[in-house]
């Protein structure tokens, strides 16, 4: 159960974001620089390896580069041999031409060799930091206190290990290769080109401008449409996921209308600005296209006019004109994975922060051991608020000696869960202290504090296997037949056999394969099994009917027996035979003692009691 008390405060994150289109412009890095600088640490020696794959990304760059130069050699030969045959002087050489392909197929060989290379290296060092963050995360995550969890959305944490670290990978592979080869095209083209026509080279170069010029344009025009289309596909998905999860409460009221009329407002906006967004991406290429057409005209003309006058030759053309289409491309490539590197650097950023977050002090300086726990919990003048100025817990006393079974109860808001969990160490007290067995529990290490009890919560957790294991996890080693015991007790053994493969049923997903008191029972027999010697229920028999919960309680007795209990309960018809009954309102304890004492005093669990029973 949920402490209401508590402030939430989630983050501003839209978890129903859809993909993004190629060109639709990604989240910024707030600081970019120092990201990378970050990234870099992190990366370690692999960084070493990325060095790597730029060298061998930009040396088979060069050897593709200089591939349309030499095999202009070859056409220029065969013009040449042409021109000699039909003046009667010579003819063609094959022998040459020969040499001169046989060397255009090594570079490009050689070339295509590299980059497989590159590509190979790079798809490993991807994987490793891959591997490296979402292993990272999930260990941040069993050392992030509770705190984090109840004031972030889980949709925030799933999406840094999932979507935030396949975007930096994935951009991370795709990026640092493109941004070397198109860098490394666009240097090598150019001095190749000057090698070839310094004039011809000056009029190439006047179609960058006026391509830069127009996508520039474009992208600004349209990077509004692509960011309206992204909100509004995120409202999409927000409204069927909520409709999908409503649709009894939609039936019941009849608001199919609305709800249809809602939804095809929002796919209006989205259909509106998906296509202009679409439409305007798509007019990129045929764009620079155009332009690109007009440099090979340009180029056409001159180096004809330059043949004509013998400043060069017919296979220069050639090979000129096939610089001029690869100068262009990597200019575009750059222009799109520009975007993409943003969107990694976001990612890696939102990744970094999280693992950036402060964890829990797992062990302490000198722990006590917990061999030999008894169960005796004194809580003593406790103070604690979530926030230091928002107290919670006052001033909270009691001493509860081992093997008492004591409730807590109280209106909702009055703190009955938060001692719970400052008794789990989920928080530490602001002031005072709560000892166990004589010890603070701040001098325990946690994990083995924890060891100690066992829990059960009013929302139920199974997750998808076998029932067999959903039980067991209450203690790993556990046999077969501790786990059929611990079912017994928790009478859930009848309903299991009654299933088609009995213990072996599997839990899918959601577990609504079972009903939400199976569910519960489950969990009870989870906690049986795990045997501990303090016992926290909340609200544990809240998903139960009258009969079932009869039941439980009658193996919770038995359960209890030599244990130290903590119940919170609103059902006070369960409590009735505990050793101690704590009334709370407002962080305090205002009664306690056994249930006919606080009715004989007639006081507020008098009024509590009284109110549940009126009726009867």
């Amino acid at each position: 159960m949920a402490d209401e008390s508590m402030k939430v405060h989630p983050q501003n994150y839209n978890p129903h974001r859809g993909p993004r289109a190629a060109m639709v412009p990604g989240e910024k890095p707030k600081n970019g620089r120092e990201d990378l600088k970050q990234l870099s640490r992190y990366m370690g020696k692999l960084r070493y390896v990325v060095l790597l794959v730029m060298i061998v990304a930009a040396t088979g760059t060069a050897f593709r580069v200089v591939g349309p130069k030499v095999m202009g050699k070859a056409t220029t030969e065969l013009a040449e041999g042409l021109m000699r045959k039909i003046a009667g002087t010579g003819g063609i050489n094959f022998g040459k031409i020969g040499s001169i392909l046989v060397m255009t197929v090594v570079l490009y060989v050689v070339g295509a060799s590299l980059t497989f290379v590159q590509s190979w290296i790079m798809a490993g060092v991807t994987q490793k930091l891959s591997y490296k963050m979402r292993r990272d995360i999930s260990q941040k995550i069993n050392r992030m206190p509770v705190k984090y969890f109840e004031s972030h959305q889980y949709g925030d944490v799933l999406s840094r290990i999932t979507n935030d670290v396949d975007t930096f990978t994935q951009g991370l592979n795709q990026s640092v290769s493109m941004i070397i080869s198109s860098i490394a095209t666009i240097v090598g083209v150019t001095v190749m080109m000057l090698t070839i026509s310094p004039l011809m080279t000056l009029i190439a170069m006047v179609i960058v401008p006026i391509a830069a010029v127009l996508m520039a344009a474009l992208i600004k025009v349209s990077q509004r449409y692509f960011k309206d289309q992204q909100n509004y596909l995120g409202d999409i998905n927000g409204q069927v996921e909520e409709d999908f999860s409503g649709e009894l409460i939609i039936k019941a009221f009849n608001k199919e209308g609305a709800t249809v009329k809602r939804f095809s407002e929002t796919n209006d906006k989205l259909y509106a600005t998906a296509w202009k967004s679409q439409f305007l991406s798509g007019m990129m290429q045929p764009v620079m296209a155009f332009v690109g057409n007009i440099g090979y005209t340009a180029v056409a003309i001159s180096g004809g006019m330059l043949a004509i006058r013998g400043t060069i030759g017919i296979g220069d053309i050639q090979a000129f004109i096939q610089y001029v289409k690869e100068f262009t491309r990597p200019m575009q490539q750059i222009a799109q994975v520009m975007n993409q590197v943003q969107s990694m650097l976001a990612a890696v950023e939102r990744v970094f922060i999280f693992l950036g977050e402060d964890e829990e002090e797992q062990t302490a300086d000198e722990p006590v051991q917990v061999e030999g726990i008894k169960g005796n919990v004194v809580f003593d003048h406790v103070r604690f608020g979530y926030d230091p100025d928002q107290v919670i817990i006052h001033d909270f006393s009691c001493d509860v000696k081992a093997g008492q079974k004591i409730a807590i109860v109280g209106p909702t808001g009055a703190g009955k869960t938060t001692v719970v969990k400052l008794l789990m160490r989920f928080y530490d007290v602001d002031s005072g202290a709560i000892r166990l067995d004589g010890h603070d529990l701040r001098d325990f290490d946690r994990r083995a504090l924890r060891e100690n009890f066992s829990m059960v919560l009013q929302d139920t957790w199974l997750y998808s296997g076998t029932i067999m294991e959903n039980i067991r996890y209450g203690r790993l080693d556990a046999t077969d037949e501790e786990v059929y015991r611990a079912a017994k007790a928790a009478h859930v053994d009848h309903f299991v056999k009654t299933l088609p493969d009995g213990y072996y049923t599997v839990l899918n997903e959601e577990a609504t394969n079972i009903s939400q008191g199976q569910k519960q029972l489950l969990t009870i027999a989870r906690a049986i099994l795990a045997d501990n010697r303090v016992l926290i229920l909340d609200e544990a028999t809240s998903s139960v009917d009258t009969r079932t919960e009869e039941l439980i309680q009658s193996a919770m007795d038995n359960l209890m027996a030599g244990r130290t209990s903590f119940v919170i309960a609103h059902r006070l018809s369960t409590i009735k035979n505990a050793d101690m009954i704590l009334v709370m309102q407002h962080g305090d304890i205002v009664e306690q003692g056994t249930h006919e004492e606080l009715l004989s005093k007639g006081g507020a669990y008098a009024e509590l009691y009284n109110s549940q029973f009126e009726g009867e």
